[in-house]
Formats: C-alpha cells, structure tokens, sequence
C-alpha cells in the first residue's frame, strides 16, 4: 500500500484594516513536523522583507521564543506545559526553586534528540546541596531533598527566560495573539481555490501550484485594496 499526500505552511500578516497577505509558502511532504517548517518560512520572510519580524503569533507546537527575542519583540506563543512547570528567576538568571531560592548551574550538556536542532541544556541543582551543602535546614518539604534536593533542566538561550516570563494576560501579548486567525482566512481561500486535491502527481508540480494559489489570493487582495481607494 501507498500512502502518500502534502502539507503546505504559511506565514501571513494582517495590514491594517485593508486584509491578510501571504509573505512567505512552504509545501513539503505530509510525514514532515509542524515545527519543521518555522526556519524555512522565516528565512524566506527575511529575504523579502529585508530584516527579522518583530513579533509573531503561532501556536503552541511553536517553541519561537529565541527567535523573536534576538529580533528584539517577542513571540505570542501559549503557554503549552503544564502550569506547575512555569519558571521564575532571579536577578542573576537562576531559575528559583519551590523554596524561591536560585539554583546553580551545575552542568551543560547537548540535546541532540526530540528536538528540530542541537542545542546547549543547563542542569541546576538544589542551592542547599550544591556546589557543597550549607547545612541549612530544607525551608520546604520537597520530595527529592532525600535524594539530593531538587534539580531542573532548561536550554541555556535568552529566550528560554522569555518562554516562562512572557506575560500572556498582557493587552501586547492578545493583540499580536489574535492576529494568527490571519492564516485562518487565508488557508481558507487557499480551500477554495482547491489546494486540498490537486490533479497532479508530482511533488515539485503540486508545490508551483500551492504557490501559484497564494500569489492569486495575494493578487485578490490587492484588487480588493485598489477598489476601496478607488471609491
């Protein structure tokens, strides 16, 4: 048996009270991750747009924090674990432990599965206990201090900190957030035009076609603008 079809991503924006537009396409095989598409849509947005986006909204698939950090905004992404495992911090960028206490770097190594890229994880361990223990007494009953306290695992980048600290009740934070129905609307006439069963079958050809459907809704969209100026 054969077992074959398509995903095709977009990256869209909403200009104003005027319509969405598709900035950037990527039509790859179904077996390819959701998240695998964020680097190839980015870099071809930057291409056309000459600079990195400030702010993006995605959901919660997306880990994009690091990317929209270095741009300088932020990346309204929800919160996607569970609420107990949200992170605070200190001043030096320690995550806090239950007891509100910083956790020191005890050692970093690499990640190199169940994640898109390779990257740089920091393990921090119980500040009572290491780098030599205090010989405080435990401010709080946790459950590992007979094991040697408590100890956590995050990625080393900036935009870690930015995940756990991004306040999404914040009007900034729904603002941009509301705004990722825009590639909603446009998958929605990209249905119409019937990108879900294309009369083709070769990948690169079924791949010209989507593109040529987001150039027409673009296209579309243009005439619509044109028309209310007009007016």
């Amino acid at each position: 048996m054969l077992v074959w079809g398509y995903a095709s991503g977009v990256v869209a924006t909403k200009a104003g009270g005027w319509g969405e537009f598709v900035l950037a396409e990527l039509t790859q095989p179904f077996d390819q991750s959701d998240v695998s598409y964020f680097f190839p849509l980015m870099t071809e947005m930057e291409r056309r747009l000459g600079s990195k986006p400030k702010r993006g909204a995605l959901d919660a698939a997306f880990d994009a924090h690091e990317y929209f950090h270095q741009a300088g905004g932020f990346a309204a992404v929800p919160w996607a674990d569970r609420q107990d495992h949200r992170k605070q911090f200190d001043h030096d960028g320690r995550p806090l432990c239950a007891a509100g206490l910083g956790m020191p770097l005890k050692s970093i190594f690499i990640k190199k599965s169940h994640c898109l890229f390779p990257h740089r994880c920091g393990r921090y361990a119980c500040p009572l206990r290491y780098p030599e223990a205090t010989g405080q007494p435990r401010p709080i009953n946790h459950k590992n201090w007979p094991k040697g306290g408590c100890i956590t695992t995050l990625p080393l980048s900036p935009g870690t900190r930015a995940r756990h600290e991004l306040d999404r009740s914040s009007q900034a934070y729904k603002q941009v957030y509301k705004q990722r129905t825009a590639t909603e609307r446009v998958n929605s006439q990209a249905v119409e035009l019937g990108i879900e069963r294309p009369k083709l079958r070769n990948g690169k050809a079924i791949a010209n076609l989507n593109t040529l459907i987001y150039i027409l809704i673009n296209l579309r969209a243009l005439q619509r603008i044109r028309q209310r100026k007009a007016k």
